[in-house]
C-alpha cells in the first residue's frame, strides 16, 4: 500500500542544479554573471521568498507590526523596509512557543511529505536555536558548501579528514553532505580529539594521505605537535594541500607548520556558507548572491552603514523551500566592499573577513571592544602568545575586561609580560583592561583547545 511519502531521491535534482550550480559548474557560469543578471535574479527569488514567509507567523505578525506587505517588495532596495530581527527575536519565540518557536516555515509532521532534519546551534552565546531543515534546503545547502571546499582546493577523489564536532549542529554535517554527495571525495568522519584521539587523527591522514582536513587552526597545530611526538614531519610526511576552516587560530602558525594557507569562508547555523575567499585577493569574501543577499548595520542602532564600515551582518537567504532567514542580524561583524569587478573577474559583491560578535562588545569607559580584536593584539607582544581567554565582569558601576593569556616565558616574568600586555592593549584600543598571565595549556578547559572544533575565547560573567 501506498504511503504517499515523498523520499529524496524524488527531489528535482536536475532542477536544483540549474538554479543553484554545483561545483565545477558554478565556477564556470554564475560567478562571473554580469551586475544586472545577479540583480534579476536575486529580485525574483527575493520576492518569492517573502510570500513565502509572509506565511510564517513569526514573520507576518512583525512585518504587519512595520507595515510591510511582501508585495511592497519591487525592488532590491525596499529589502530596507523590513524589519530586521535578532537572535534574542528567536529565544523570545521559542519562550512563548516551546520548543521550536513560530519562526519555523515548517513542522515535523511536515516529513510526510519530505525528509527533513532538525538541527540545533551549539548555544555559544546564549540559548541554543533549532532550525528545521528540508530536504531541498539540505541539498542546496550542501551545494554552497562544495562551492566554497572547492574553491579552496578540494577535488572529487580526494580523501578528507573532517575533524569539526558532530554534534546537534549543522556544521559537521554540512561539511559531510557537500563532500560526499557534490564533490565525490572520500570522507573519514574523525569528528573532533575527544571522538577520535589527536594520535589516531594524525596516523589516518598519513596513511591514507588525505589531502584536506577540515577543522580549526588551533586544532591543526595540536595535530602537527603530534605528528612530530610521533617522528612525522606534517610538511614532508602528508600531502595536505587545503585547509579548508583553518582560518580559525593563528593563520600565518598553520602555514609555516604545514606548509598550506588556511584557506577562509563564511557561514552559520541557519543558512550553512555564504560566501568563499576570492582566489586572487586573499581575505575578500565572494557572496554566493544567487543564495543570499547580505547587509551591514550598526550593532547598536540597526541603521546601515556605508560600504568599508564595520558593522552587524544582516542575511537573507534566498533558497530555502523551510524555516525562511529574512532580514536577520546575526550580530557577527563585518563590513561590504564597494560594488564593482573583482581584480579575479567576478562580478560578485564582496564582504570582509568575519572579525567577531556583536553581541560579545563589551563597552569600556565608552569604547566598544571585542573579545576577537583583543586576541589579535596579543601576538604582537613579546612573551604573549595567541592562546587567551577574555572574560567580562562588573566591577562596582561599570563594566570591565579581564584578559588571560598564556605565555612561554619563565614563571617570574608573568608579571613584566602582563604589563607589556596591559599597556599595549591600551595602547592599540585606548582603554585600561586587566591582564593575567598564566602558563601554557592552562586556558584549555575554558576554551575547549583538544576536544572542541570551535574554540571558546569569551564569558560573559556580568550580573
Amino acid at each position: 500500500m501506498s504511503t504517499g511519502m515523498r523520499r529524496p531521491h524524488e527531489l528535482d535534482y536536475a532542477a536544483m542544479a540549474r538554479l543553484y550550480p554545483p561545483p565545477p559548474e558554478y565556477f564556470e557560469t554564475t560567478f562571473w554573471e554580469d551586475p544586472d543578471t545577479i540583480a534579476r535574479k536575486q529580485l525574483v527569488r527575493l520576492q518569492d521568498r517573502a510570500q513565502r514567509a509572509w506565511r510564517v507567523p513569526f514573520f507576518r505578525r512583525r512585518w504587519e507590526a512595520a507595515g510591510f506587505h511582501p508585495d511592497d517588495l519591487r525592488t532590491l532596495h525596499d529589502l530596507g523596509r523590513v524589519p530586521a530581527y535578532t537572535v534574542d527575536d528567536i529565544r523570545a519565540s521559542i519562550a512563548e512557543h516551546p520548543p521550536l518557536g513560530d519562526y519555523q516555515g515548517v513542522h515535523p509532521d511536515d516529513a510526510r511529505n519530505e525528509p527533513m532534519r532538525l538541527y540545533v546551534s551549539g548555544g555559544t552565546t546564549g540559548r541554543s536555536r533549532p532550525t528545521l531543515y528540508t530536504a531541498w534546503d539540505r541539498e542546496v545547502g550542501a551545494i554552497t558548501m562544495a562551492r566554497a571546499l572547492y574553491a579552496e582546493g578540494v577535488r572529487p577523489g580526494d580523501v578528507v579528514i573532517n575533524a569539526w564536532a558532530y554534534s546537534t549542529h549543522n556544521g559537521a554535517h554540512a561539511f559531510d553532505e557537500a563532500l560526499y554527495r557534490w564533490l565525490n571525495c572520500v570522507v573519514i568522519t574523525t569528528g573532533t580529539g575527544n571522538v577520535t584521539s589527536t594520535r589516531k587523527q594524525v596516523e589516518l591522514a598519513h596513511e591514507y594521505q588525505a589531502a584536506a582536513i577540515l577543522t580549526t587552526g588551533d586544532y591543526m597545530l595540536k595535530m602537527a605537535e603530534t605528528a612530530v611526538e610521533m617522528g612525522l614531519d606534517p610538511k614532508a610526511d602528508f600531502n595536505i594541500r587545503a585547509l579548508p576552516g583553518g582560518h580559525i587560530g593563528d593563520s600565518e602558525r598553520v602555514e609555516e607548520v604545514w606548509g598550506v594557507t588556511p584557506a577562509n569562508h563564511y557561514g552559520f547555523h541557519e543558512v550553512q556558507n555564504v560566501a568563499i575567499e576570492c582566489p586572487r585577493r586573499p581575505g575578500e569574501l565572494h557572496i554566493f548572491e544567487d543564495c543570499f543577499v547580505v547587509q551591514v548595520v550598526d550593532v547598536e542602532t540597526g541603521e546601515p552603514v556605508p560600504d568599508g564600515t564595520q558593522g552587524a551582518l544582516v542575511i537573507t537567504e534566498i533558497y530555502k523551500t523551510g524555516s525562511p532567514q529574512f532580514r536577520y542580524n546575526i550580530m557577527d561583524l563585518s563590513f561590504l566592499h564597494p560594488p564593482g569587478q573583482c581584480e579575479c573577474g567576478s562580478w560578485l559583491r564582496r564582504m570582509g573577513p568575519f572579525a567577531g560578535r556583536g553581541d560579545n562588545m563589551v563597552k569600556l569607559r565608552g569604547v566598544n571592544i571585542w573579545p576577537e580584536a583583543v586576541g589579535e593584539v596579543l601576538g604582537q607582544v613579546p612573551g604573549a602568545t595567541e592562546d587567551y581567554f577574555c572574560r567580562a565582569v562588573r566591577n562596582g558601576e561599570r563594566d570591565e575586561m579581564v584578559v588571560m593569556v598564556a605565555s612561554g616565558a619563565p614563571p617570574e616574568q608573568f608579571g613584566e609580560v602582563a604589563r607589556r600586555v596591559e599597556g599595549h592593549l591600551k595602547e592599540t584600543m585606548g582603554v585600561r583592561m586587566t591582564v593575567e598571565v598564566v602558563r601554557p595549556g592552562a586556558l584549555d578547559e575554558l576554551t575547549g583547545m583538544g576536544t572542541a572544533a570551535k574554540l571558546v575565547r569569551f564569558k560573559d560573567e556580568r550580573p
